[in-house]
């Protein structure tokens, strides 16, 4: 009897992240556990200090050590961070394996695969082992059809310029 639904936020538009946060709000005012991994922005918060409070019902991670975003960083820096991201990914295995929280959010995981680090299978995989009562948003620019297929719900972000 699972409720667990696979949503994902993707496109050139700003405001998938900030979509995702609004669930993740959502979740939390309802007593459900929430989970936040953050990838490719590096490790900093806009304002870490309200971030904080939002603990314990949302966690947020990042596993990256650079303060910049991955986009930026030379390709020596890119191949240090890449290590970081695996860990941040296999994390996110973990509490997938575990049923640590209700609400699992993989921030920007879609650019992990434009970027080369992960494959569709892996994240197909990834998707695969959760208990169907989890849910989980993922975020990123780019969306792959076979990964498209798995979600319940998708929502397509696109910046228009107003006047």
């Amino acid at each position: 009897m699972g409720c667990g639904l696979v949503t994902i936020f993707n496109g050139a538009g700003h405001g998938k992240s900030s979509a995702a946060l609004g669930r993740a709000v959502l979740a939390a005012a309802s007593g459900e556990k929430v989970f936040i991994i953050r990838f490719l922005k590096g490790k900093e918060l806009a304002n870490p200090a309200f971030f904080n409070r939002l603990e314990p019902e949302i966690k947020i991670f990042c596993f990256e050590k650079s303060v910049g975003s991955f986009a930026d960083l030379s390709e020596e820096k890119k191949s240090e961070e890449i290590a970081n991201i695996r860990n941040g990914l296999n994390f996110a295995r973990k509490v997938i394996a575990t049923g640590e929280c209700d609400l699992l959010i993989l921030d920007e995981i879609l650019g992990l695969i434009d970027n080369g680090i992960i494959t569709v299978e892996d994240l197909k995989n990834i998707l695969m082992a959760r208990d169907e009562d989890m849910s989980i948003i993922l975020t990123g620019i780019h969306l792959d059809g076979e990964i498209a297929a798995l979600a319940g719900e998708v929502s397509e972000v696109a910046g228009v310029k107003m006047r």
